[in-house]
């Protein structure tokens, strides 16, 4: 499989995806979307396969989440709906598959980024790690953790991340449940490795089983996010958004009290 957006290796029952962007700190555009969307799907039904590590290339960043000057920026009403099907297809697969997940993350994790190690099913990071969204901050929204986000850390917790917009620290994050481990930036690699060895000797249909049995119930409310995805093709493009877009480009505060009246 070529790809040019991510690196993919297999090897000892382990699949590496590597979102390779290091120059834009790892910013989502669609043809990283599509390249991370397969190789999930590809490791998935390769048996030989057992756990899946997803982590972001360069020492700056796990992911910021979309690519503001090649995807959101330019947003509109189909591009949006281009862009929020790729997204819920990525965040499906990602949900589905039956093996383990691991993110690890070094540096930001922020916007598509954070929603990104939600799905997997464990996170470790370094200490230096920063996680959370940055939607409403810049004109978006992160239409796919709003129900995933309060089961891992609860409602009140997940509204003040989604609202606020304020970077918390690793530790911080280990504290309210939204990682599982933080470790010394020298140590990632090898701890990861270890939650590797410890999972593939593992019975795979008993974590295959746990996995069914943990996600019964808490689908990403696929009947409702095409709703939302609709509802979003109204805003993005509009001046709000725009603005939002804009003031990031300029490295400025963007003035949303101005739309608030209308």
């Amino acid at each position: 499989m070529e790809f040019t957006d991510i690196l993919y290796e297999k090897r000892d029952g382990r699949a590496n995806i590597t979102i390779n962007r290091p120059e834009v700190m790892n910013a989502l555009r669609l043809i990283t979307i599509d390249e991370l969307t397969r190789a999930f799907q590809d490791a998935e039904f390769d048996p030989e396969i057992g756990v899946i590590v997803l982590k972001g290339a360069g020492d700056r960043a796990f992911s910021v989440g979309g690519d503001q000057k090649a995807v959101v920026g330019s947003l509109e009403g189909n591009t949006w709906r281009h862009f929020g099907h790729s997204l819920h297809r990525l965040f499906q697969v990602m949900r589905d598959t039956t093996k383990p997940t691991i993110a690890a993350v070094r540096g930001y994790a922020v916007g598509g980024g954070n929603e990104l190690h939600c799905f997997c099913d464990l996170t470790i990071c370094t200490e230096a790690s920063i996680f959370g969204q940055v939607g409403a901050k810049v004109g978006g929204a992160p239409l796919y953790v709003v129900q995933a986000l309060p089961r891992i850390v609860g409602e009140k917790r997940a509204k003040e991340i989604m609202f606020m917009c304020e970077q918390i620290k690793a530790v911080d994050a280990k504290d309210m449940g939204l990682v599982n481990r933080v470790v010394p930036d020298g140590e990632l690699e090898a701890t990861v490795d270890q939650y590797c060895e410890s999972l593939l000797a593992k019975s795979s249909g008993s974590l295959r089983l746990l996995k069914i049995g943990i996600a019964f119930g808490q689908a990403l409310n696929d009947s409702q996010i095409p709703s939302l995805i609709e509802a979003g093709s109204a805003y993005f493009g509009s001046e709000e958004q725009r603005e939002g877009s804009i003031a990031f480009g300029e490295k400025r505060k963007p003035d949303f009290a101005r739309f608030r009246k209308r």
